[in-house]
């Protein structure tokens, strides 16, 4: 099965953010997607239990979307996906921090419109959860054009590097095990996607 069709079907990208606690979180999610259009305007989006955002939200049925636009960088993408907020404080240097009436951040940079859920209902998918959520608030920043998944793949994600040795490469970011054999369980440290997306080099 080629596992690259996916990359077909329509999507954007956005920074998910949640609070608990007085900490601050965000992850980069792909699956955002408006169910009704209310009021109030009911969406879901899926996040992967991996992400620390996801327990942060399943706990305060809270959080913030920052759609992304095609104008932002791809350290935004990698600030926000390649790294766990159980690990850093993902705000730690962020100067222009802006919060919705909620309370919680979103990007004042890089975005066309933040909008603001509260939870009503979580359905289990193993790997991810999807939470069902009615917005709150909201509001367009700018004019600049969302940015999609296959954009983001064609234009801003970097090239993979050369092959240096043997071993298997994420389909997913490009980062290299090496090794002769893959565990079965093994999960990529750079985007957290498992051994069924790396291929043989």
């Amino acid at each position: 099965m080629d596992k690259s069709a996916l990359y077909k079907i329509g999507y954007g990208l956005y920074v998910l953010t949640a609070r608990e606690g007085g900490k601050d979180n965000g992850c980069i999610i792909n699956t955002l997607m408006q169910v009704t259009g209310g009021p109030p305007a009911v969406c879901v989006i899926t996040v992967s239990k991996l992400n620390y955002t996801h327990d942060m939200i399943a706990r305060t049925k809270e959080f913030n979307v920052s759609a992304l636009t095609a104008e932002a960088p791809f350290f935004v993408y990698k600030h926000f996906g390649y790294q766990s907020g159980r690990d850093l404080n993902k705000f730690a240097d962020c100067k222009d921090e802006t919060r919705s009436a909620n309370g919680l951040i979103y990007l004042p940079k890089y975005v066309n419109a933040y909008m603001s859920f509260r939870v009503t209902d979580a359905f289990d998918f193993g790997t991810h959860t999807m939470f069902k959520a009615e917005m709150a608030d909201g509001a367009l920043l700018s004019d600049a054009e969302s940015v999609t998944y296959a954009y983001y793949q064609k234009n801003v994600k970097p090239a993979p590097e050369p092959a240096r040795s043997k071993g298997w490469r994420c389909n997913i970011c490009g980062y290299v095990y090496e090794g002769d054999t893959l565990p079965e369980d093994f999960i990529c440290p750079l985007c957290k996607h498992g051994a069924s997306d790396f291929t043989k080099i």
